[in-house]
């Protein structure tokens, strides 16, 4: 598959000044362009665009490596430095977590750390820091490959 520098994701909010305060006050994410229906954000490099639109259902969850997580969510991979400082960031401003910053697959392929969080407006966000990252696509369930 060929690289792609960046990503774009539209996702529903409910009030621009709420999306601005949250992802550029809480998260640190630069604004962009905007209208008075929609708004960019530069989030770690990619571009997120936050539009009104009705309120999303709240995520289902699904089960991995023993915890409850949302889905469908969002997020990114961080370097471990810039994922501490974001979670101390989250903690300061009392953003309440889904799931709380640990560490996941510890001792196993693909170790890495997470956290899960809602935005105001009920989008899941999942930011990770892997241990190492050439094992981002490794470890986990493996499917079993039969022969016919």
């Amino acid at each position: 598959m060929s690289k792609i520098s960046q990503f774009h994701l539209a996702f529903p909010v409910t009030d621009l000044d709420q999306a601005r305060r949250f992802y550029g006050g809480v998260l640190g994410c630069p604004e962009g362009r905007c209208s008075d229906v929609y708004v960019d954000f530069d989030f770690f490099g990619h571009q997120i665009v936050a539009h009104i639109a009705p309120p999303p259902p709240p995520p289902p969850d699904s089960c991995f490596d023993g915890h409850a997580v949302p889905v469908p969510h969002f997020g990114l991979n961080l370097d471990y430095t810039s994922w501490q400082q974001l979670a101390d960031r989250l903690k300061q401003n009392a953003i309440g977590f889904v799931e709380e910053p640990h560490a996941r697959l510890v001792g196993k392929q693909g170790e890495h750390f997470t956290m899960f969080l809602l935005d105001p407006f009920g989008n899941a966000l999942e930011f990770k820091a892997f241990k190492d990252h050439a094992e981002q696509f490794l470890g986990g369930f493996q499917p079993s490959v039969t022969s016919e």
